[in-house]
């Protein structure tokens, strides 16, 4: 069967997560500042709500480069094991 090559994996991995924490900051700064506005009024966690927007999709598109390598290392290591998975697929 054939391998993964892990790098590509995990390059592939950290920009879909990437995208996913675009999303994932964009939803909380706007969350964040309509709860502010509200509730008690914009302040320091207003500012901090959009400091999310760089933030979450630097720290998630780290996240999924460690999980890319780690998976795609250990789908390696288990092809070894298990000797790959197969796929039928019908027409």
């Amino acid at each position: 069967m054939n391998k993964i090559n892990i790098l590509r994996y995990a390059k592939l991995q950290a920009i879909v997560t990437g995208f996913a924490g675009i999303v994932a900051g964009l939803l909380y700064s706007v969350g964040g500042t309509f709860y502010d506005i509200f509730t008690i009024g914009l302040n320091k966690g207003t500012a901090l709500a959009y400091f999310a927007l760089p933030v979450m999709p630097i720290y998630f598109a780290a996240l999924g480069l460690i999980t890319g390598l780690i998976g795609a290392y250990l789908y390696n290591v288990s092809l070894k094991w298990h000797k790959g998975v197969n796929l039928k697929i019908k027409k």
